[in-house]
């Protein structure tokens, strides 16, 4: 019959082998789904450690090269000791004399005269203050002696203290022993001056150039009590 033909046909069984094979298949394709699932799973991981890693590694480089020196860095130090060496400052040495060069003449090796041959003008007196060596060493007189007028011997200076004439140039005056070095001396008489009020004088104190031990020349004159009149002037020492 047609209907029983149709009914049979759609009811028929397959063969068992088919089935079988169609079971396999899709388990097979569920295995291969799960490992291409955990393969990707894996793969994601080891993607994600990577760039982890990554981002960690730059870390340590940077660390290195904070702590690490360039080789330009003393360059800049080695220049800028230089001028802190160069510029060191150096002290400039006082002049000194020689090792066995004469030295400076003193009083206690010295003797005192004048000589008035100088002449004298409009109540002035030029005469010659002359130091004669009396030590046994050569000695050197240098510059300007401070020469003053003085009551006596032990006395203190009366007046004003003569003033330098500086018309001739110090120089260094070697004196031998017995020899002697002069300079102007210059006496202004103390009559020309009205507001002085005269004292007597019993000579001349007499500091030789770079002393403070003096020598006393007797010589009476008048002076001028009032220390802001100047009766004296004094030269340079020059070889007599």
């Amino acid at each position: 019959m047609p209907g029983s033909s149709r009914s049979g046909h759609q009811n028929a069984p397959r063969p068992r082998g088919i089935i079988d094979a169609a079971k396999q298949c899709r388990k097979g394709g569920a295995m291969r789904s799960q490992r291409i699932s955990h393969g990707l799973v894996v793969t994601t991981a080891a993607a994600a450690a990577v760039l982890m890693l990554s981002g960690c590694g730059p870390s340590e480089p940077q660390a290195q090269a904070s702590t690490a020196p360039g080789p330009s860095s003393a360059s800049p130090d080695a220049t800028s000791a230089s001028p802190a060496a160069s510029g060191t400052p150096t002290a400039t040495a006082p002049a000194t004399a020689a090792p066995g060069a004469p030295a400076l003449c003193k009083a206690a090796g010295l003797s005192a005269a004048t000589d008035a041959s100088g002449g004298g003008a409009a109540g002035s007196v030029f005469m010659k203050l002359n130091l004669t060596n009396t030590g046994p060493e050569s000695c050197v007189l240098r510059g300007f002696a401070g020469v003053s007028l003085a009551a006596d011997a032990a006395g203190a200076p009366i007046g004003a203290p003569a003033t330098r004439d500086e018309a001739a140039a110090p120089t260094d005056v070697l004196l031998a022993p017995g020899e002697t070095g002069s300079a102007v001396l210059r006496y202004t008489q103390a009559g020309n001056y009205p507001d002085c009020a005269p004292v007597d004088a019993a000579g001349y104190r007499i500091y030789p150039p770079e002393d403070t031990a003096s020598l006393f020349l007797p010589q009476p004159t008048k002076a001028c009590s009032n220390a802001e009149i100047t009766l004296l002037t004094i030269g340079a020492f020059q070889p007599a």
